[in-house]
């Protein structure tokens, strides 16, 4: 099962120009348990090839959602930006392979 099955969704978008955020939408408290536990800091790091203390884990548990930010690879509007909006990120998480719960 991939993880956008499972998630209610999944997104990404710039927190400025230097940074990117990824959201994800549990929907449930047991998609979010499951996913909480899944998802750890040097996962998430490694998937993204971020060194670890770059990147800042939120965990909202009243809404069921992790977001994830780390500084982009490439400035926004920088020549060589193929992603003038940041939405292509979420794509690695929502395609990942996982567990059920």
């Amino acid at each position: 099962m991939q993880l956008g099955e499972l998630a209610l969704n999944v997104r990404s978008k710039n927190a400025g120009p230097y940074w990117v955020t990824i959201d994800v939408f549990c929907g449930s408290e047991s998609v979010y348990t499951h996913l909480q536990k899944l998802l750890s800091l040097d996962y998430v790091a490694s998937i993204y090839q971020q060194p670890e203390d770059k990147i800042k884990r939120f965990e909202l548990p009243d809404l069921h959602v992790l977001k994830f930010s780390f500084p982009r690879t490439i400035v926004q509007g920088s020549r060589f930006d193929r992603d003038m909006h940041g939405a292509q990120y979420s794509v690695l998480l929502s395609e990942l392979e996982i567990s059920p719960p």
